[in-house]
């Protein structure tokens, strides 16, 4: 079921120019992360507080039709916003290109956690001298098919 409602912008221009960039291109254009030339997808997550509709650009870490999104804010000791979004509304949509499609986000630990965080160090090596930088084990969500696909 699509995520409906008001969409809130991000407070951040670089966040906002490139979602709508990204949208208003139909996933052809500020497919990646500023100027690192590594892809992004952009996801679509309700609030927890405000209820309104978020958009994040986050790295693409893809396997088998399913997601990762890891919740580093570049190693600061705190979780982003979406990772509070997620685990009070974990139904999101995710755009990657051109391709729309509807998940469910759930936070993975242990042996899945460690697997998907290799997979997501070697699409964005950064991750793991975030990790360096804080005490928080940084949280890894999956994303599967809402269809079950």
């Amino acid at each position: 079921m699509p995520i409906e409602g008001e969409y809130e912008p991000s407070t951040a221009a670089w966040v906002r120019d490139q979602v709508e960039d990204y949208e208003r291109s139909g996933g052809t254009r500020a497919t990646t992360l500023r100027d690192t030339g590594l892809p992004v997808v952009i996801i679509t997550n309700r609030g927890a507080r405000s209820g309104k509709l978020r958009k994040t650009p986050v790295m693409r870490v893809e396997h088998d039709g399913r997601y990762a999104a890891v919740a580093s804010q570049g190693g600061a000791p705190t979780h982003p916003f979406w990772y509070y979004n997620f685990r009070a509304y974990p139904q999101v949509q995710l755009q990657d290109g051109p391709d729309k499609g509807e998940f469910a986000a759930r936070e993975v630990t242990g042996d899945e956690r460690a697997e998907w965080w290799k997979r997501a160090v070697a699409a964005y090596p950064p991750y793991a001298e975030y990790q360096e930088r804080t005490s928080r084990e940084i949280p890894v969500f999956v994303l599967e098919p809402a269809d079950g696909a």
